[in-house]
């Protein structure tokens, strides 16, 4: 199953807690917190791989989680860090952010890798938290713990040739005789059904043709089956246009090219700019009219060169990748996309907001989230520790400039309080 576009679930590894810990030992009295760090998470890359040429194996799994950190422990031993895991895509990857659409990366090389999303800390150990005052905490942190992300893969095959056409007029076949490549072929529409790519080679020269399934007319707007593929020549340097001039299935050849042009216009003002060979494909159908066929269609042609072809029969094909490999020589290479990058961004750890509900004023944000890893509400140290970071932090002098008056309760996380000046 060819498949190129897919959404799926992605998740860093979380942080392993802090241990609370004291160390023990046989005639050592009061040996003092020995709790150690959790190990970071792992995180969550992307790399393009060779050997991949579609999407399909995401259609059976598409939830991916990085290993978590292992928690601390006793005697200051740091817990483990998560494993990294690596998601092998195709070349020509776009990853992009689900929700806003952005671009996170655009894996055109191969080897080529993005970290996606990057691990939670691990929390600290409550042999961190001694100070001269506070011989004994016990308390540590817990490991941070990290969202998961829908990103949508999108695949745009790395072809330096595209073929373009309505759907029979023998670009399967063309791709077939010029190239390696065995696409399906029948004398039926859309016996295409996703791209093709072969490797083209002429004397020392090679490029790479990929056979695009056929456009119809309001295909960049979603007719037929073409428009689910007109990304795939999103990246090709010269287009060949495969014609039927035999107009054996009811149609007139220059119209088709027309609307062709016209589709690709339509979907991108860019592609519709590129180079373009003319090939008037299934010559020798037409027999002694075929002069008068091709007469009447250069008429109507300006700037284009066009090459009379027969894909079955090899009908002047030597002359058509001739051409192909000589005009790509006199273009610049292929390069990834130009855009700002989209990062998953960590959280503003300095960052906290008040909104009132009802009777109670709550505070959220990224400050808090980090100060409730290393409290403990049971413990007065902590608790201690948990209200002189508010102070500091002008939490406090917040609330009271929003309204907060004694009685008034204040919610942080799941713990609510009263507010006593």
């Amino acid at each position: 199953m060819f498949i190129d576009k897919i959404k799926i679930l992605i998740k860093a590894g979380d942080g392993g807690n802090g241990c609370t810990s004291f160390y023990t030992e046989k005639y050592v009295p009061d040996g003092g917190p020995d709790g150690g760090d959790g190990g970071a998470g792992g995180d969550l890359i992307i790399k393009a791989d060779k050997s991949k040429n579609t999407l399909s194996d995401f259609n059976y799994l598409q939830k991916f989680r990085a290993g978590d950190g292992e928690k601390g422990s006793p005697k200051h031993c740091h817990g483990k860090r998560g494993n990294d895991l690596t998601i092998k895509v195709p070349a020509g990857t776009l990853v992009k952010d689900e929700e806003t659409g952005q671009i996170i990366a655009d894996l055109f090389f191969e080897g080529q890798e993005v970290t996606v999303l990057i691990g939670g800390a691990g929390g600290k150990g409550n042999a961190r938290f001694k100070t001269s005052r506070r011989q004994a905490p016990h308390f540590s942190q817990s490991g941070e713990v990290t969202s998961q992300k829908s990103v949508v893969l999108e695949l745009k095959m790395i072809a330096d040739v595209g073929l373009v056409g309505y759907p029979n007029v023998g670009k399967s076949t063309l791709l077939s005789v010029i190239s390696s490549a065995k696409p399906k072929i029948a004398d039926y529409h859309f016996t295409t059904l996703y791209p093709n790519l072969g490797v083209v080679r002429f004397f020392d020269k090679s490029f790479v043709a990929a056979d695009i399934p056929g456009l119809i007319e309001g295909a960049a707007s979603g007719a037929g089956l073409g428009h689910e593929f007109l990304r795939h020549i999103d990246r090709t340097r010269l287009l060949i246009h495969v014609v039927d001039i035999s107009g054996f299935e009811g149609r007139e050849p220059f119209s088709d090219y027309q609307t062709i042009n016209k589709e690709l216009k339509l979907y991108s003002k860019d592609l519709a700019k590129l180079p373009q060979i003319i090939a008037l494909n299934k010559i020798d159908v037409l027999g002694e009219g075929a002069t008068e066929a091709v007469k009447e269609f250069k008429k109507h042609i300006k700037g284009r060169k066009v090459f009379t072809i027969s894909g079955t029969s090899g009908l002047g094909l030597d002359e058509l990748v001739k051409e192909a490999a000589t005009v790509l020589e006199s273009l610049p290479p292929a390069a990834p996309l130009q855009f700002e990058p989209f990062v998953y961004g960590a959280t503003d750890k300095n960052d906290f907001r008040i909104e009132r509900n009802g009777d109670a004023f709550v505070v959220t944000g990224g400050f808090i989230d980090e100060l409730s890893r290393g409290v403990a509400i049971d413990d007065y140290d902590s608790f201690n520790y948990f209200q002189k970071r508010l102070k500091e932090r002008g939490i406090i002098k917040a609330l009271v400039r929003a309204g907060l008056t004694a009685g008034d309760a204040v919610r942080i996380l799941d713990m609510e309080f009263e507010f006593d000046p």
